[in-house]
C-alpha cells in the first residue's frame, strides 16, 4: 500500500492550490481516504475526508467551504482543491488510508489511529 501526495507550493493569500493524493497497490474506492496538515511547532490535524464508494466527505471547521475534496476513480486519485488561503493554512500535507473507520469528525480526530500514510507535500500560503 502507497499513497503519494503532490501539488503543494508557494501561494500569495487569497489563491488556490490543488492537492494530488495517488493511491498505489491498492483500490482506494474502498477506503476511506483522509488529508492532515501538520505546522511547525504544532499537533498534526485533520483537514478532510471521504468515504468509500459513493464518497462521503467532511471537513474540519477550518476549512470548510474553502476546501473541497473529490476522488477520481480511474486514476485512484483522491484531490483536495484549496481555495482563499491563508497564512494560517501554511503546513505539511499528508494523505492517509484507514482500511475500518468511515469518513467522518471522529476519523479527522485521531490520525494516529490511520493506517498508512503518504509522504507530505508543503504548502506555504505567503505575500
Amino acid at each position: 500500500v502507497q499513497l503519494q501526495a503532490s501539488g503543494g507550493g508557494l501561494v500569495q493569500p487569497g489563491g488556490s492550490l490543488r492537492l494530488s493524493c495517488v493511491a498505489r497497490n491498492f483500490n482506494s474506492d474502498y477506503w476511506s481516504i483522509g488529508w492532515f496538515r501538520q505546522a511547525p511547532g504544532k499537533e498534526r490535524e485533520g483537514v478532510s475526508c471521504i468515504g468509500s464508494g459513493v464518497g462521503n466527505t467532511y471537513y474540519a471547521d477550518s476549512v470548510k467551504g474553502r476546501f473541497t475534496i473529490s476522488r477520481d476513480r480511474g486514476k485512484n486519485t483522491v484531490y483536495l482543491q484549496m481555495d482563499s488561503l491563508n497564512p494560517e493554512d501554511t503546513a505539511n500535507y499528508y494523505c492517509a488510508t484507514d482500511f475500518e473507520r468511515n469518513c467522518g469528525g471522529p476519523l479527522l480526530e485521531y490520525p494516529h489511529l490511520m493506517d498508512y500514510w503518504g509522504k507530505g507535500t508543503q504548502v506555504t500560503v505567503s505575500s
